[in-house]
């Protein structure tokens, strides 16, 4: 790539397509973009502060040439094989300036490319706003904690932040799994040990098989997504090791009830018991436009496993769980919907927003009302 930075103004009387993805990323790096998508019949567009925008208003539409000339011009040729048997490739792209999780994918009209902004500055907790409450999850020796939320809410940053507070306060073997490895995490207190699906290993499953016999003390899984590596994560919990995960799910009651479902009807009730005696803690988050405009807020949604809990956990009885978090306030428990009403009241969040996203839509109008 040129050295020669891109302007990001729409100055120019007619800009022209750029000759290299790594322009278009460096603009969106520079910009505070989260993601860069360079589509066929679409002109460069990032998504900043949660909105998908056009980076210039002035750009030429990408033709079909241009995409396929934009992603020939970077991917290795081990990706373009890849490509070409399968239709869509997804890997970690490292430039001089910067890291981007990235997708490239064939369909109807040609090639497009999608490219999330990966922030090589590993932030502390209390940066990316978690209450010191958290910590308490950071310091347990075995169990299991869920990061979950959706797409872009910053699950792998809190992921990162709580790896990171481990490895400033404890001297043990912390293992990461990830597709692809997003933060780079230097060994600090703790010795880190950093393997990339598809790269390293054949999947979080076989990864996390065989980090069992790689002397771990903390085991971070980027993604639970099937049964296997949800079956491996909970029995590593329960073995002496302390497991980080995330799922996509919006709250704690279906945070449990999405890893309970995975299982066969007949290992339920096991599973249930296993669950509530290894789970330490579920974070659930969202990230929300500021008011200001000036970024997202995080808001959140925090289950701490206390006997009420576990109790509900192995009754199978997930929907009453918002009831004890109402009143586990003191043990650092916090609904989602309670977050929401502080970020409105403080006036970080605006009362559409806080209303879109509420749980119980008619409490959250008697608190507007108030």
């Amino acid at each position: 790539m040129s050295e020669t930075p891109i302007s990001t103004s729409d100055s120019q009387e007619e800009m022209q397509t750029l000759e290299h993805v790594d322009h278009y990323l460096y603009v969106g790096q520079q910009s505070c973009a989260s993601d860069v998508h360079l589509g066929v019949n679409s002109r460069p567009v990032w998504r900043r502060n949660g909105e998908l925008e056009p980076i210039w208003l002035k750009a030429p539409t990408l033709s079909a040439a241009d995409t396929e000339r934009l992603a020939m011009g970077f991917l290795s040729e081990e990706q373009k094989k890849h490509l070409a048997e399968r239709g869509d490739a997804d890997f970690a792209y490292s430039t001089h300036f910067g890291r981007f999780r990235t997708s490239v994918v064939r369909h109807r009209l040609g090639y497009d490319m999608t490219f999330r902004i990966i922030s090589t500055q590993l932030r502390s907790m209390a940066e990316i706003g978690l209450p010191d409450s958290l910590k308490l999850l950071t310091q347990y020796h075995n169990g299991l904690v869920l990061v979950t939320g959706s797409v872009g809410c910053g699950k792998s940053t809190t992921l990162a932040a709580l790896v990171d507070e481990i490895n400033n306060n404890r001297h043990d073997h912390i293992i990461t799994l990830e597709d692809p490895i997003e933060y780079v995490v230097p060994s600090k207190g703790c010795h880190v040990t950093q393997r990339e699906v598809h790269t390293h290993t054949q999947s979080f499953a076989a990864a996390l098989r065989g980090s069992l016999r790689e002397d771990p003390d903390v085991i971070m899984v980027g993604e639970m997504r099937d049964l296997e590596t949800i079956q491996l994560a909970i029995t590593a919990a329960e073995t002496g090791h302390l497991v980080l995960g995330t799922l996509h799910t919006g709250n704690a009651a279906r945070t449990l009830d999405r890893v309970l479902d995975v299982f066969p009807t007949d290992q339920r009730e096991q599973i249930r018991v296993m669950v509530s005696e290894s789970l330490r803690g579920v974070i659930s988050q969202q990230l929300i436009p500021r008011m200001d405009g000036k970024g997202r807020a995080l808001a959140l949604e925090i289950l701490v496993n206390t006997p009420a809990v576990a109790a509900t956990i192995r009754d199978g009885k997930t929907f009453m769980l918002p009831g004890i978090m109402q009143t586990g306030r003191k043990l650092g428990m916090q609904l989602m919907d309670d977050s929401l009403m502080a970020l409105y009241d403080k006036g970080i969040i605006s009362q559409e927003e806080a209303y879109a996203r509420a749980e119980q839509k008619q409490l959250m109008r008697q608190h507007f009302s108030h």
